[in-house]
């Protein structure tokens, strides 16, 4: 930014218009220029020069020079630049007053409000899928000692591209259990296997019954489906529910319990026969 630029921009933060801040820009380098003068000086429409000159002199950083053609001075830039401070001072107090009195206004409608709960207010739901994946890296971002997943297609975020679970895995006990079909995926299985090295524990079955997140016996999230016409969108419900995330917790150790390594899985997918047409 050269110097000409920067100077418009802290005339303009200050309050100028750009063309005002060109303006005055042009003026202070003669003791006074006519209105043509400073529009070509400026680099400024001829047909907008006289308005901003007005302004320039009604905001008391300019003033005319009656004659036969009349002349515009810049005011001093220690007064200029005083007005242009006073004037944002002036703005801030009666902000401030204004604050005051919508804080004085507000505060009794906020103070009933919170008298006022939803009872099912722990309850959430999501079907923009950008706003599930959103929700799960906040969920991961929760994280204190302990998550446990579910986890099946269709994926929010795939194995491979959770980042952020990768890091939970190196530093909480991370469990997930995970169906045969993810072998069907290469790059899916790589990923599980990048989680498996940084820490977590995997375990695999034929069929998961639903999507699930288990976080600290406290928050679940899980995935539901119309039970009659079906659907490949995701519809995941997070609750805020510690007694309900125990007892999820206690579904999740019993399909644990008879989950396969990734080695026995691997090689249970890997024997299977293929199905022919």
């Amino acid at each position: 930014m050269d110097g000409e630029e920067r100077l418009v921009s802290q005339l303009t933060r200050m309050g100028l218009t750009s063309y005002e801040a060109r303006a005055y820009g042009a003026l202070v380098r003669r003791d006074s220029f006519t209105a043509a003068q400073v529009a070509r000086q400026a680099g400024l429409p001829r047909q907008r020069i006289y308005d901003v000159l007005g302004s320039l002199v009604e905001k008391g950083l300019a003033t005319t020079r009656p004659g036969s053609v009349v002349k515009y001075a810049a005011t001093a830039p220690t007064l200029a630049i005083d007005r242009l401070i006073f004037a944002h001072r002036q703005e801030l107090a009666a902000l401030e007053n204004e604050a005051a009195a919508l804080i004085e206004e507000l505060t009794p409608a906020f103070e009933a409000g919170q008298e006022h709960r939803d009872p099912l207010e722990y309850i959430e739901v999501l079907r923009d899928r950008r706003a599930i994946n959103e929700r799960f890296r906040e969920l991961q971002a929760l994280v204190e000692r302990e998550i446990l997943v579910f986890t099946k297609a269709p994926y929010a975020t795939p194995p491979q591209e959770n980042i952020q679970g990768l890091g939970v895995s190196k530093s909480h006990l991370a469990r997930s259990l995970y169906e045969f079909s993810i072998f069907e995926d290469a790059p899916a299985t790589e990923g599980v296997r990048q989680f498996i090295e940084a820490g977590e524990e995997a375990r695999f079955v034929e069929e998961l019954p639903l999507k699930l997140v288990i976080i600290d016996e406290a928050l679940v999230m899980f995935g539901m489906q119309d039970p009659v016409a079906g659907s490949s969108d995701l519809t995941m419900v997070v609750i805020e529910h510690p007694s309900l995330a125990t007892l999820l917790k206690c579904a999740f150790d019993a399909v644990w319990s008879r989950g396969l390594t990734f080695e026995e899985a691997r090689e249970r997918y890997a024997e299977e026969p293929v199905p022919t047409a």
